[in-house]
């Protein structure tokens, strides 16, 4: 699956998904984000982590999300059944986006630590990258990922 995460005017970002199962989806325009866009910290750790059942393991076995627009006449299948039966991807994303962002990580509000020392070693640089690689790419550019390639 290769993921184009796309930079248009306005701090906004769209994402062409173009997958083996299932359809291709588009992702209209959203946020970017302080940093990268929230899917692309995603791919990062969900790949740093080898987590094949979050968002983008999902996506890529054919599963569809809300916002995401799709070819019609194909098959679909809830992206958010997928996710619920696949454990704490979207916590264990959120966390190593909050320490690489130097969030706090301990106190009233955050939960115990989801990351070991030896993961947020192998999500903290490859976080740096990705936010490198996106800052580099120009409006109407395009940041191109390659899910289980890419690092």
């Amino acid at each position: 699956m290769e993921m184009s995460f796309r930079t248009l005017p306005d701090d906004q970002h769209g994402i062409l998904v173009r997958r083996d199962e299932g359809p291709d989806v588009r992702l209209p325009a959203q946020p970017a984000g302080p940093s990268m866009p929230h899917d692309l910290v995603h791919a990062v750790v969900e790949t740093a982590l080898g987590i094949d059942d979050g968002f983008w393991g999902a996506t890529a076995r054919g599963a569809t999300f809300q916002g995401f627009e799709r070819h019609p006449g194909r098959h679909r299948r809830s992206g958010m059944k997928v996710l619920r039966r696949g454990g704490d991807a979207e916590l264990r994303v959120a966390w190593a986006y909050r320490a690489w962002s130097g969030q706090p990580t301990e106190g009233h509000g955050v939960g115990p630590a989801l990351l070991d020392a030896e993961a947020r070693a192998r999500t903290g640089p490859r976080l740096d990258a990705a936010a490198k690689r996106w800052t580099a790419v120009p409006v109407g550019g395009e940041l191109v990922w390659r899910w289980g390639v890419d690092s």
